[in-house]
């Protein structure tokens, strides 16, 4: 049993105020494989008051410098790797290779562009030509509250603590109680990378222990937050008390636009990006909208393509997928599948129960239902497992309509051999993303959604730049 019940404040491994103890569990054998300490409101005070002590010195450090702590950082962490990857299968069922490729990948992706992103960055520049003695200043915004999910850990730590220490923020991280392991490690290289005390802190808890506290606490100035749409609600609720800046990367329910002119890999990639990571991704395309003209065919290769699609225990390479985090994720899913088929979508692969052979562990069945409409409860709420649901439409109209008929707005996708009307399409659809053909955004592109899938971006400039802000100077004397 890993044993990790302290947490980072001020530079230093600290026992929690108040012992409570939290079993992280491996979903693939539903067996304690650690346990944590969840804080409380005296743990919170404690680093938040690291945080805003650090925060002046923090502040007029130099950017370079601050950078150049980011690159030992980027050092450390690609040394660490094959640790991080084994932390993040075990505590979140991410099978051992994609965890080691994509997910601990993702981390040093995000390190690395911010390291690139930071050096172009301008902290003082003048306005304009027309006013010599207008300044702009980009200030840090000051102690932030970071609070991450569990189903892309590093992804998501990543993006916001670089960030916010190379634009001068101190913090607070709460990584989420489920996938606790990854942060606690990434606490150890922030700490071996040499970042001064206080900088970077870290208390494990729940969101309505630790999570409520951070984002009330009248010291904080900033929550950046990514998790469900519901939480976001309430922790914009809790942070409004004191008026703080709010950053919110929320769920989604991605449409994916098949046209009749896509190319023949269309729906088998749709296919596969859905159920990547089990289908846990708030980007997944997860509503595939198909022209009539090739609907029956796609529906076929999609039944297909999911049926070859193998689950098992997120400790064995292998090209599988794994469990789901959780037996409360589990239950929502089968609930959700339920629902499907209650309300008449066609079940074309996959259905309720675990996959043949696997009778413990949170393993759910690679799901594709047809003749979904967007009126079903399938079509409407995040599901966040692997279960895809294929809408039919007949004209271009019609799909744009079908795709923006929902509360989220996060990623779109459209596949399509018309370059005009996908172009078309990526101006009319309401997301914050939309990718076209199988192409993924490149290096330093922001991620984020519109409507109720949050508000700011993260990634590159926009990632730096959310945790800025912006001083306006009149009569500043030029250099």
């Amino acid at each position: 049993m890993i044993e990790k019940r302290q947490f980072y404040i001020n530079g230093e491994w600290v026992d929690p105020a108040t012992p409570n103890d939290h079993n992280v569990i491996d979903p693939s054998t539903e067996e304690p494989c650690a346990v944590i300490s969840l804080g409380g409101d005296a743990d919170v005070n404690a680093a938040v008051a690291a945080a805003k002590a650090a925060f002046p010195a923090w502040m007029a450090t130099p950017p370079a410098e601050r950078i150049a702590l980011v690159e030992k950082l980027l050092e450390i962490y690609k040394r660490r790797g094959e640790e991080m990857g084994e932390a993040i299968s075990l505590e979140m069922g991410a099978p051992i290779d994609m965890a080691k490729t994509q997910q601990v990948g993702a981390g040093m992706f995000h390190i690395s562009n911010f390291i690139k992103a930071a050096k172009d960055f301008e902290f003082s520049r003048p306005l304009g030509d027309h006013a010599p003695n207008d300044r702009i200043i980009y200030e840090p915004v000051g102690v932030c509250a970071l609070i991450t999910p569990w189903n892309w850990p590093m992804n998501q730590v990543t993006l916001k603590v670089v960030a916010a220490a190379i634009a001068g923020c101190t913090m607070v991280l709460k990584p989420s109680e489920e996938s606790p392991l990854d942060a606690v490690l990434f606490a150890e290289m922030m700490d071996e990378a040499g970042f001064p005390n206080g900088v970077f802190n870290l208390v494990n808890g729940d969101g309505m222990g630790v999570g409520s506290a951070m984002t009330c606490h009248p010291d904080v100035d900033m929550v950046s937050f990514t998790g469900s749409t519901r939480a976001g609600i309430a922790i914009s609720k809790n942070a409004a008390e004191t008026l703080k800046r709010v950053h919110l990367e929320l769920g989604g329910k991605g449409a994916n636009i098949i046209f009749a002119d896509a190319d023949d890999k269309a729906v088998k990639r749709g296919v596969m990006h859905m159920m990547n990571n089990t289908g846990q991704s708030c980007n997944a395309p997860s509503r595939m909208l198909v022209q009539k003209g090739i609907y029956d065919q796609a529906v076929e290769t999609a039944a297909e393509a999911a049926g070859k699609i193998t689950v098992g225990n997120s400790h064995d390479s292998g090209r599988h997928i794994g469990p789901v985090v959780n037996e409360a994720q589990w239950n929502k899913i089968q609930g959700l599948i339920q629902k499907g088929i209650d309300e008449g979508a066609r079940l074309v692969a996959g259905g309720l129960g675990r996959p043949d052979g696997l009778n413990k562990g949170f393993y759910v069945r690679p799901t594709v239902f047809a003749d979904v409409n967007n009126e079903m409860t399938i079509a409407r709420e995040e599901i966040f497992g692997p279960v895809l649901s294929i809408i039919p439409f007949e004209t271009e109209e019609e799909a744009i309509q079908i795709a923006n008929d929902t509360v989220y707005g996060l990623t779109n996708y459209v596949q399509t051999q018309d370059s005009t009307r996908a172009n078309r399409l990526a101006t009319q659809l309401r997301s914050g993303m939309v990718e076209m053909n199988g192409a993924s955004r490149s290096a330093g592109a922001p991620f984020g959604g519109m409507k109720q899938s949050g508000n700011g971006r993260e990634g590159g400039v926009w990632g730096i730049e959310d945790f800025l802000e912006v001083k306006a100077v009149a009569g500043w004397t030029p250099e």
